[in-house]
């Protein structure tokens, strides 16, 4: 990469960077802990709807999307459809009951409903699930920033996410959520439209115009949506689209870090709206990336390129080699960063949030939360860094398996709380919640090795289903 082009990109993110510390600095006027954990419940719906778009979609997401058509073609849209009856569930089942008990963290509900084990077991999960997942979608941003621009400059890979990890934190500091509502607005623009510049730029390399790019994008056979004649396949239809609900209500509905900001609305009615209307437009968001890859793999066939062996590598080779101009390299730099920080900066927040309501008890406490942010913006650069030491593909998409594994119990504890009126053995909640992602993980490599079965996201309901069962059949103690 040309030192000009390299220095292009830093100015660019150095003034994104900019950008963000003053949105910071005006929303920053309340710094106590009602407006870091709950934004005063004054945000607007219509700014929270549009800046979830973008705190959903994370670096790596920008990234591997695209590649996807090259494998499995748009066969991820049949999950997208089920996101859509998902939010309608999380819209319409779980937030009522968040806004009935005036809840700050989702995982308080648990210790009115099952009691204090079940509560902590909850929201340590949470932590868990957050943490490994955030900062190994953070690395690999890192490294894709490392690899394209900041080794021309000999800045060494620690030191990058240090600074990266430290603005995040510079900007959330004060008033967390209520200056991340407007942050997210800012950082869904750019993600989307540094997205829409890139096709565009595409579209012009392969000489075609609006018209042209969609109908060759229909007609290519990487297009296809919809599975129906293989049950057995994981991109069958029924298992992505009710996969895709449930999806939404562990990973949305049943995480705090997404669903911290769609409670600074300022009611319920307002949050549905929100809930609905961001929702249904990630069916458009994610065509436009997976019709991203299909152009680019035209282009690739074009001008005679090899295709990349990973899918994630796709965009990169073309975006960020500099093969479609200094411009289209600036513009993915914008949206990895933008996406990246969007998701880093609200799980940092969330948990936060969680550590200092749901483990330490003491949501009142300005200066504890201070010294809790810090600490956790120490260890979220501790877990990147340590990716970076074991710098290992298989252990990145292992890490991604667990965090899949994890929100299993958190779905079976809800489902549990929501549908039964049931008592738990509250001790035993713990052991439960350990057990079932075991079992999974053992059910899935006997299919792998017996049968001819692959198990998907399905995997998630049936880590739920034992955990409401291990909840149902476990007798509670009679106190003595």
């Amino acid at each position: 990469m040309h030192d000009q082009q390299a220095l292009s990109i830093l100015l660019t993110i150095a003034a994104y960077f900019f950008l963000l510390l003053l949105v910071s600095r005006l929303t920053a006027r309340r710094r106590d802990n009602d407006a870091f954990f709950r934004g005063n419940r004054q945000s607007p719906w219509y700014m929270v709807a549009f800046g979830m778009i973008g705190a959903s979609i994370s670096g790596v997401t920008f990234v591997s999307v695209p590649g996807m058509v090259n494998g499995i073609g748009m066969t991820y849209m049949q999950t997208c459809l089920g996101f859509i009856l998902g939010y309608a569930a999380v819209a319409f089942i779980l937030l009522p009951v968040y806004y009935r008990h005036n809840l700050t963290t989702i995982y308080s509900f648990l210790s009115e409903r099952l009691g204090g084990r079940s509560y902590t077991t909850g929201a340590s999960f949470f932590i868990l699930s957050k943490m490994t997942g955030a900062a190994a979608r953070f690395y690999v941003v890192c490294i894709i920033l490392q690899h394209f621009v900041l080794d021309t400059y000999g800045i060494p890979f620690p030191l990058t996410v240090l600074l990266m990890v430290v603005l995040i934190w510079l900007y959330t500091r004060q008033s967390g959520i209520r200056t991340l509502v407007w942050t997210d607005t800012l950082q869904t623009l750019c993600m989307f439209g540094a997205l829409v510049l890139i096709i565009l730029s595409v579209m012009h390399s392969l000489g075609m115009g609006v018209g042209e790019a969609v109908k060759a994008v229909a007609e290519d056979s990487r297009s296809r949506i919809f599975v129906f004649d293989d049950p057995m396949s994981r991109q069958f239809f029924w298992k992505q689209f009710l996969s895709g609900i449930f999806i939404v209500i562990v990973m949305t509905g049943l995480d705090q870090d997404m669903m911290q900001k769609n409670l600074t609305c300022k009611s319920l009615g307002e949050a549905k709206k929100d809930m609905c209307s961001y929702g249904f437009a990630f069916v458009p968001a994610n065509l436009l990336f997976l019709a991203l890859g299909v152009l680019l793999c035209l282009l690739a066939e074009k001008q005679g390129v090899a295709m990349p062996e990973a899918g994630d590598e796709l965009l990169p080779m073309f975006a960020a080699s500099g093969r479609l101009g200094q411009a289209v390299v600036v513009l993915f730099t914008l949206g990895i960063v933008s996406a990246a920080f969007s998701s880093a900066d609200s799980a940092l927040t969330a948990l936060t949030t969680s550590c200092c309501v749901d483990i330490l008890r003491c949501p009142d406490d300005v200066r504890l939360r201070r010294r809790v942010h810090v600490i956790m913006a120490v260890v979220f650069i501790g877990f990147v860094l340590l990716f970076r030491a074991v710098n290992s593909p298989s252990v990145i998409d292992a890490i991604y398996v667990m965090c899949s594994y994890t929100y299993g119990p958190l779905l079976g504890l809800f489902a549990f709380s929501l549908l039964t009126k049931r008592k738990v053995n509250d001790r035993a909640v713990p052991f439960i919640a350990v057990a079932s992602p075991l079992i999974c993980f053992a059910a899935d490599q006997w299919t792998k090795s017996c049968t001819e079965y692959q198990f998907g996201y399905e995997l998630l309901m049936l880590n739920g289903a034992l955990t409401f069962l291990g909840l149902w059949f476990w007798p509670k103690r009679e106190k003595e």
